[in-house]
């Protein structure tokens, strides 16, 4: 079901990217700013673990630096049907995780230290298969995808805005005016919005499918709230750019708590700990 719901979304992305393109640019223009897109996204997907894991301050572990951490992925993994992905430990001391990579074969997982220290195993394995989830079901390219369809319609609407400024705001084109400046504004909100759908869609797809890795929901809704609690006391300096990776907002206690929720990168912690509690009794 979550799966349908990403597809949709990412269906009205590409909607609304042939949408603005033509309106704003015509059909010539959306095809070159799309390729754009494409061309610096992938890029980004291509390269993301590296980038990410340095606006972590992350290093690289083996099974000799941490024993345990290494022993635990290692078998969360051989249940998820996974190969075994990089090991990292970020320094914050806010408790913490993320995944990165371009594929199953080329995937991290990193563990804040916080998070080693504050959290028992049985929420750290919950925590550890959410990551793995992101990892099976490919998360990273689904949201490289929504990030060039976002990014297109973006480029698209900052082109038609130029064009008007030095076009002395007079449309050569046969639309009307009002409703060309009204699309430069609305269709990268709206382009926006379904990419922050399809992140928190993700979350909630990686939640359920890490409670079928460990067998126990209950551990990871437990670790889900005590590290949206930990998020709020314990500041993590890290580029806003990289915070949705994390399996809960590490910016929690500052400015992302002023967002609307359509905006949201992750879904309120509590609907997640809900979501999780049904597979109890499902």
């Amino acid at each position: 079901m979550q799966m349908v719901r990403v597809a949709g979304m990412m269906t009205g992305l590409t909607v609304l990217l042939v949408i603005a393109g033509n309106y704003m640019a015509g059909s010539n223009g959306a095809v070159l700013f799309f390729g754009i897109a494409v061309v610096m996204n992938v890029g980004a997907y291509w390269f993301s673990h590296k980038a990410v894991l340095r606006m972590y301050k992350a290093r690289i572990v083996g099974p000799e630096d941490a024993p345990e951490l290494y022993r635990m992925v290692d078998r969360l993994r051989q249940n998820a049907d996974l190969p075994m992905p990089v090991v990292a430990i970020a320094p914050s001391q806010q408790p913490n995780a993320f995944a990165t990579g371009r594929n199953p074969e080329h995937a991290v997982v990193c563990m804040t230290q916080g998070i080693l220290q504050l959290l028992p195993p049985r929420e750290l394995e919950g925590v550890i298969a959410h990551e793995l989830a992101h990892i099976k079901h490919r998360h990273m390219l689904v949201s490289t995808i929504a990030a060039t369809m976002a990014g297109a319609v973006a480029m698209l609407a900052s082109v038609a805005r130029w064009g008007m400024i030095f076009s002395g705001g007079r449309d050569n084109r046969d639309g009307n005016p009002i409703v060309m400046i009204a699309m430069m504004i609305v269709a990268p909100i709206a382009a926006m919005i379904m990419q922050m759908a399809i992140s928190r869609q993700n979350e909630f797809q990686a939640d359920a499918t890490a409670a079928r890795i460990t067998g126990d929901p209950r551990g990871l809704a437990s670790a889900l709230a005590h590290i949206d609690n930990y998020a709020r006391q314990i500041p993590m300096d890290v580029n806003p750019a990289a915070a949705q990776l994390a399996i809960i907002n590490p910016l929690a206690g500052g400015r992302a708590q002023a967002f609307s929720g359509l905006f949201r990168t992750h879904p309120p912690t509590e609907e997640r700990i809900a979501a999780l509690q049904e597979q109890l009794v499902s």
